[in-house]
């Protein structure tokens, strides 16, 4: 079976450059004819200066179109350089209960040096498979030198009964840091901090009550949270929040 793919595709006559055939039949005409004598040499130098002149306004029409297409191009370069500068990526990325956990895990495997947890509720981690997904990876990360909670007075026996033994039981306890107790009782702001290989801090937000957090069974778990990109204004503000509450109240 003849394969047709392979054979190359018939141009199209408009591909042609029609004005260059015509002249090239137009000079060769006139050629045969002077041989032939059947015209003089001065016919057949103005037929030449014809086809030149007619040649060279082609390539001048040529020209201008060539020019009017580097302008259309140079144009859409310069939409779309301005376009670019001003699409930003986002400063923050909105994550929904389904990808909650498997968005905390890669979180906590991607942080380095200590990590800040602020104003957590510590009872979402009487639930061992969501400790396992929150709290275990950071604490098995090797990068992640130490964790250091920011709490609430009210969260006192939730640490030493949720938090403290099942941090033991990974074998990396030691890393856990004792708490600062400190008065948040009016902070709606629940969020974590932790640096990156770039060298920069990201955080993940969320809020105290409905619809960020999810009531069951006499504790509340976050439903949404926010993954805050290292480029956002918000992460000068929550290591602001952070050193404020290292004052003297602090213990």
């Amino acid at each position: 079976m003849t394969d047709h793919s392979a054979r190359p595709s018939r141009r199209s006559l408009r591909d042609y450059d029609w004005d260059a055939i015509a002249g090239i039949v137009a000079a060769g005409a006139a050629l045969v004819l002077h041989l032939l004598h059947v015209i003089e040499t001065d016919v057949l130098l103005t037929i030449a200066l014809v086809v030149l002149a007619l040649l060279l306004f082609r390539d001048l029409r040529r020209e201008a179109e060539d020019e009017a297409l580097m302008r259309s191009v140079r144009k859409t370069e310069d939409s779309l350089e301005e376009l670019l500068s001003r699409s930003q990526p986002p400063e923050t990325i909105l994550i929904g209960p389904r990808q909650l956990r498997p968005a905390s895990e890669a979180f906590a495997r991607a942080a380095r040096g200590e990590m800040i947890w602020f104003n957590v509720c510590l009872l979402m981690f009487r639930p061992q498979a969501l400790f396992d997904s929150l709290l275990a990876p950071a604490l098995v990360n090797p990068r992640v030198s130490g964790v250091q909670f920011v709490l609430d007075e009210s969260e006192r026996e939730a640490w030493e009964t949720q938090v403290v033994p099942k941090a033991v039981a990974t074998g990396f306890g030691s890393k856990l840091h004792p708490p600062r107790w400190v008065p948040l009782k009016q902070e709606a702001v629940s969020f974590i901090l932790a640096d990156t290989d770039a060298g920069t801090t990201e955080a993940h937000l969320s809020f105290w009550g409905e619809p960020f957090m999810a009531r069951q069974a006499s504790f509340d778990i976050p439903r949404f949270i926010f993954h805050v990109k290292a480029h956002s204004d918000l992460i000068p503000q929550f290591v602001e929040m952070e050193r404020r509450y290292r004052g003297p109240n602090s213990r």
